[in-house]
């Protein structure tokens, strides 16, 4: 599917969602992936944060009263308002093109966001991702998958029906390691989950220090 399309269907979903989101109370499987990302940047004295798809803020609120500089991006103009009604900064702003300069954060967290992306599109986002990272920085991937799949999930109670991109194991770390060095990799089952059908894949990243922008791998130079 053409990704703009994909795009415009996901903000229309979760536009419709952002309260009942900004509801809802985190998994404790979740803050425990948060708090491993944390402990981390602390023990690597990064402080300059990006969240991709934040959604209502929630993450993002949690890194910012940490001590972490946090700028918070989503598709959803719903969701974006949701994180400034926190006192976060936020914008709106797709992960395929981030308005950012080069190397302008130390780390970068998206969960559950780029599960959306389609798979011929994921070397590009990754390397957008890769943009705006500092040398060295850290990128904290989460994503649903243990199944390889890609399409509109018909089963989805959203609407628009959203479109996923699941990923086995391998090939998942096969698909970011064209872009980054994968330093973790952190399964949870859908059993320890408690719900669902699939798997949680949870990566920590790196952008290898010798890695400084290169306007031949991407889409649009800057």
């Amino acid at each position: 599917m053409n990704f703009e399309l994909v795009k415009n269907q996901l903000s229309s979903a979760y536009n419709k969602q952002a309260k009942h989101r900004d509801n809802q109370t985190a998994q404790k499987w979740k803050t425990t992936e948060r708090e491993f990302f944390l402990h981390t940047l602390f023990k690597e004295k990064k402080q300059r944060l990006l969240e991709i798809g934040a959604g209502p803020g929630k993450d993002s609120l949690y890194f910012n009263n940490a001590g972490l500089d946090v700028h918070s991006t989503d598709l959803c103009a719903e969701m974006v308002h949701l994180c400034q009604n926190k006192g976060l900064t936020a914008d709106v702003m797709s992960f395929d093109d981030l308005d950012f300069p080069n190397d302008s954060f130390e780390a970068s967290w998206a969960l559950n966001c780029l599960l959306h992306v389609p798979k011929s599109d994921l070397a590009d986002v990754l390397l957008e991702i890769r943009r705006v990272l500092q040398p060295g920085g850290l990128f904290y991937l989460g994503v649903y998958g243990g199944i390889n799949h890609e399409g509109i999930w018909e089963e989805d109670f959203h609407q628009p029906k959203r479109y996923f991109s699941f990923y086995d194991n391998d090939a998942l770390k096969k698909a970011v390691s064209s872009v980054f060095t994968v330093e973790a990799f952190h399964l949870i089952s859908k059993e320890e989950i408690g719900h669902g059908i699939h798997d949680f894949q949870g990566l920590l990243l790196r952008k290898g220090k010798g890695q400084a922008y290169d306007s031949s791998q991407a889409k649009r130079g800057r």
